[in-house]
């Protein structure tokens, strides 16, 4: 399947699954509801992550916002507390080797206005915006992704359930957070 064809079916998994979520402000993937209540988007127990877009640049972007980086081949997510550093970017993938990009980088401008969930309008530009005050995201868990998910691309995100940790894929490293 080329990669416009899974943009294509991506995008109507995902509407659909907000279409029939929309009273309850929750969107499940993968598995028929979310765990909580306090859950707004959650993934099934399939060994797949997220993966982040591939940009050189992300203008307007704000706190919270989570990006394969392609100047430097690394993940990052942009935070306030670094006091301007790198532009309130913080790397999550420093490793001795660099990351590797994956052959699916962007090459067109964006189509459409994103996806937004937990609110009908926001203020904040992305492909995937969650709004919400009260419910949160809960990134898909994996036991052990730097052994059971093969063929994974730079910018992939989960949850590894054997360390309780933040892990990320930068094409070539994976990179654990506590």
């Amino acid at each position: 399947m080329n990669l416009r064809k899974k943009i294509i079916l991506t995008t109507i998994v995902l509407g659909a699954s907000f279409l029939t979520n929309e009273a309850k402000a929750q969107v499940a993937i993968g598995k028929s509801d979310v765990a909580n209540s306090s859950v707004l988007l959650d993934f099934g127990t399939d060994a797949k992550g997220i993966i982040l877009p591939s940009v050189d640049a992300a203008p307007g972007a704000v706190g919270g916002t989570f990006i394969f980086d392609t100047t430097d081949d690394s993940v990052k997510v942009l935070e306030e507390k670094n006091g301007g550093a790198n532009d309130n970017w913080t790397n999550l993938t420093e490793n001795d080797e660099p990351g590797v990009a994956h052959s699916f980088i962007n090459t067109g401008s964006d189509v459409g206005e994103g996806v937004i969930i937990g609110a009908d309008t926001t203020t904040k530009p992305g492909v995937l915006v969650l709004e919400s005050t009260t419910k949160a995201l809960v990134l898909p868990q994996v036991e052990n992704p730097h052994l059971t998910m093969p063929g994974v691309i730079a910018g992939t995100m989960v949850y590894d359930t054997a360390s309780d940790m933040l892990a990320v894929f930068d094409g070539n490293n994976w990179s654990y957070w506590k």
